[in-house]
């Protein structure tokens, strides 16, 4: 082995006076010189320690005992003695699997495999040790048959999983030596992977923080969605117009997704229902006109400082046969391929377009694919262990994330009655024990509603159930409330309007769910006191808040690593990644210069990297010395992107009409937004050319430099946020007051240190409370005022300063005078989301923010402060509650095979 090295053994002592024996090689290069090169005396270290492990078998970490004991027969006890023990994990031994991966999983050449082949290799050594942990976890929950909990969520917007599953693994710093010592950089593999398309806004990420908290605190939990093909779209912005484009993923495979073959279900469209007389009781027969197969992808989602391994199972479509064979061998070769198509559509996009019927029944139809195929699978594993459905109720809980997977509960229903031989009322009591929802707006047209006339043509037999649902719904109101026909109307699952019937799905996810829950204090508020007031009256027991959170892994500790190892060294541990309560412990050091220094190095070291990065993207030349102001969410009208472009335009317009000697007193800025719009809503699409046009004619402009920059970063996604999050100082969550329901990137920002300006919406309101509306910028109208407002608005003189500013874009100082006309007449119109009514008070408040930036000392504490007070906010918070309060389950702890859980790098 030294030979293989190039070193020469000049002596060697051997001490064995304690028992015990000690080597000790005295070595020398070939030319008898010294070895210098700290690396390579590494090697030959860990070269030495994994020969002696061979040869004479040092301890390995073993896996845990899961699903039986070893000595039941020979064949079991030689099938857990062949892999009784984790893979070794040191940096030899992952360069060994790595390379193992580059020859037999990617057929490459081990010599030589550029950065993509690297990347593949790496992430599929890494799975082989999650796959451990993931099997492990399975049998576990399958022996102890805890209480479960299955996610349904159409979004899962898990961003990049390479860096998330390293840092949970706790090998983060040994794969970043091995690949190093192979001639690889594990940062430039990072950006080899591709961002998972599964996924748009929030309700995606939140899902996703979701799985990561039920892994790190042990629930018995998997999640549910679908394996989008395309997902929504990969946005590309030309002449500054927003162009969707497919976005091809899926090109080079997916090493972190396990393909389940044999976990395969039938989905049924279309048809009709028959009914039938079997051993005295009436059966219902749902005889398809269309059928498709569901095929499960199954993800490991790993817990941090765990041997938990969750799962996320994704189903893609696939034709129920590979061809219509009669029809390909009848010369039909279009119509076999077209088949095949139809039913790969059904999970090729993320939320298709639904303005005509076609796309309202595509829709639909994925919706039910996803939940059809959920409620099989849930079904079929719990037959395989239970002999009767007479404590399924007490086994597992189903989660609606918004009503897209509220299909669900009829499904159940078929499932249990038609497949299954229970009575209505046995399934009804199961069914409306099991499901709890969520629900995600404030905006009454946002719940989704579905024509009749749709339904019983795509669901004929989910049809049937909902009219059986509302009917008998309908008789307990009649009972509750006599013929309070006015009321009854309006709590119908199915609403009447003229000729027109529609299925509302919130209501039938209402009545049957056992609990509903908001997602922030103040949007809890508003479901009980407007959208959903009637059904509080009559059941105030099923009405919760659950205020959403963000784990604090990926969002702090993973993405932002300099700041988190000077929370680490101050705090004394690193006890805060899973328990960021002890972050309040930062507020008795926001007094100390020297930490006031250390923390504005760490955000000035984020901001470089952040501008950076938006340098790439844009071409847009930045300076560090400017403050980094940044507005990131989907594109909607009542998030007020608009608002913000017009605090841009009106900062523009300030600066270019300045001395150069008041010039000298500007904070320099970088005003950064980004965002998807749905490739349907011009309105949103004309505000991504606003700011677009906007930052063409800012940037370009020498009298303002780099005074004002203005960017629209493309194509936002979660990786994007993880670099430019660290580097925020300020962000921007200015909706309407009352119109979002919680918002999550508002607690990225905080817990990062970036200073928040806001208005009173959403979790807003409880970031106040827990950092203090000291340490924000609020401004503009609250909830209560809106409506009074709104009535209002047709007779309010705005500001002087607002309509300069519109002024701008009407005369076309910007170009695009015509297509940003819509634009104008929504703010100097009906103005729904009060605009006119904020804009004095949002620049007041952004003077304010100017002189505040400009005492830094006063600036940091505020920052500090900020992060201090984002315990509050953590997911795994989030989590604990839901399992506490909804789902009534308990934690179910893969067991260490040691006393202590293996030491993490």
């Amino acid at each position: 082995m030294f030979q293989d090295f190039g070193v020469d053994v000049v002596k060697t002592t051997l001490d064995g006076s304690d028992g015990r024996s000690h080597g000790q090689f005295f070595v020398q290069n070939q030319a008898g010189s010294k070895l210098d090169d700290g690396i390579e005396v590494e090697r030959l270290q860990r070269a030495i320690e994994s020969l002696l492990d061979t040869r004479f078998g040092l301890k390995i970490p073993r896996r845990p005992q899961v699903g039986g004991t070893r000595d039941a027969d020979q064949r079991t006890a030689l099938l857990y003695g062949l892999m009784d023990t984790f893979k070794k994990s040191d940096v030899l031994s992952i360069q060994q699997s790595i390379v193992n991966h580059v020859e037999y999983t990617i057929a490459r050449s081990r010599y030589k495999f550029d950065d993509l082949e690297a990347y593949q290799a790496a992430a599929f050594s890494l799975r082989d040790r999650l796959i451990e942990s993931w099997n492990d976890t399975q049998q576990y929950f399958k022996d102890e048959d805890p209480k479960r909990v299955y996610y349904l969520s159409m979004e899962f917007l898990m961003g990049r999983s390479l860096t998330n599953a390293l840092c949970n693994l706790g090998m983060n710093d040994s794969y970043t030596t091995a690949l190093r010592e192979m001639g690889y950089d594990l940062e430039t593999l990072v950006e080899q992977e591709r961002d998972a398309a599964l996924g748009n806004g929030g309700l995606g990420r939140l899902a996703a923080c979701f799985l990561d908290s039920m892994a790190t605190l042990n629930l018995p939990a998997w999640g549910y969605g679908i394996r989008y093909q395309y997902g929504m779209f990969r946005q590309n912005i030309i002449d500054g117009f927003q162009h969707e484009q497919p976005d091809y993923w899926l090109n080079f495979g997916n090493p972190w997704e396990i393909e389940r073959l044999n976990v395969a279900y039938p989905i049924k469209f279309y048809g009709h229902v028959s009914v039938h007389e079997e051993m005295g009781r009436q059966v219902f027969r749902w005889n398809p006109g269309e059928s498709v197969t569901a095929v499960a992808y199954d993800n490991p989602i790993p817990g941090y400082h765990t041997n938990n391994t969750i799962n996320l199972r994704l189903w893609a479509a696939k034709p129920d046969r590979e061809f219509d064979l009669e029809a390909f061998n009848t010369g039909d070769y279009v119509q076999a391929v077209l088949s095949r198509q139809r039913a790969e559509t059904l999970s090729s996009v993320l939320y298709p377009d639904d303005r005509t019927y076609e796309g309202k029944e595509l829709r639909l139809k994925q919706q039910h694919f996803f939940v059809s195929a959920t409620t099989q699978d849930v079904v079929r594993r719990w037959k395989e262990t239970h002999s009767s459905f007479d404590n399924f109720a007490e086994k597992v809980a189903f989660q609606l994330n918004d009503t897209h997977p509220t299909i669900a509960v009829p499904e159940l229903m078929r499932v249990l009655m038609d497949e299954n031989q229970l009575s209505w009322s046995q399934a009804w009591d199961i069914t409306s024990k099991v499901f709890a929802f969520t629900n995600h707006t404030v905006l009454p047209e946002a719940l989704e509603k579905w024509p009749v006339g749709l339904v019983e043509k795509l669901l004929p037999r989910h049809m049937q159930i909902i009219y059986d649902i509302n009917w008998r719904f309908l008789n307990d109101l009649r009972k509750h409330y006599g013929d309070d026909w006015s009321r009854i109307s309006r709590m119908s699952v199915i609403e009447e309007s003229g000729s027109d019937k529609f299925v509302r799905m919130a209501y039938l996810a209402l009545v049957a769910s056992h609990t509903v829950n908001g997602v922030a204090a103040l949007h809890t508020s508003i479901l009980k006191d407007s959208i959903f007031r009637d059904f509080v009256d009559l059941w105030p027991h099923k009405f919760q808040n659950k205020t959403n959170g963000v784990t604090p892994r990926r969002w702090l500790a993973f993405c932002n690593p300099a700041l988190a190892e000077l929370i680490t060294s101050t705090l004394g541990s690193d006890a805060w990644v899973n328990n960021l309560s002890l972050l309040t412990g930062l507020r008795e050091h926001a007094e100390s210069a020297e930490f006031r220094q250390a923390w504005r190095d760490c955000k000035l070291k984020a901001k470089t990297r952040a501008m950076a990065k938006m340098e790439k993207m844009t071409g847009v030349k930045l300076r560090p010395e400017a403050m980094l102001d940044i507005q990131v969410k989907r594109i909607h009208e009542y998030k007020r992107q608009l608002l913000n472009i017009l605090g841009a335009i009106y900062r523009y317009n300030q600066i270019r009409h300045m001395s150069a000697e008041e010039r000298k007193q500007v904070v320099p800025r970088v005003i950064m937004i980004g965002g998807k719009a749905a490739p349907g809503y011009e309105q949103a699409k004309r505000i991504i050319k606003l700011a677009s046009a906007v930052a063409e004619k800012v940037n370009a402009d020498p009298d303002v430099g780099d005074l004002l920059k203005v960017v629209f970063v493309p194509d936002y996604n979660v990786s994007t946020a993880e670099i430019l999050i660290p580097g925020s100082e300020l962000s921007q969550h200015i909706s309407t007051a009352g119109t979002e329901a919680s918002g999550t990137s508002n607690m990225k920002f905080a817990m990062n240190g970036s200073l928040i300006i806001g208005t009173m919406d959403g979790a807003n309101i409880e970031i106040a409370r827990e950092i203090g509306e000291e340490n924000m910028f609020i401004f503009g109208a609250r909830k209560e005022q809106v409506p009074k407002l709104r009535q209002e608005r047709i007779q309010l003189r705005p500001d002087q300063r607002f309509l300069d500013t519109v002024d701008l874009i009407r005369s076309g100082h910007f170009g695009w005078e015509d297509y940003f006309q819509p634009l104008v007449s929504s703010v100097l119109g009906t103005d729904y989301y009060l605009l006119a009514n904020d804009f004095p008070s949002y620049v007041d408040t952004q003077e304010r923010i100017d002189s505040v930036y400009k005492d830094q000392d006063a600036w940091t504490k505020m920052s500090i402060m900020s992060t201090a007070g984002s315990a509050f906010f953590s997911a795994d918070r989030t989590i604990s509650e839901y399992a506490k309060d909804i789902w009534k389950v308990e934690p179910c702890h893969v067991p260490w095979s040691e006393d202590e859980p293996p030491a993490k790098s």
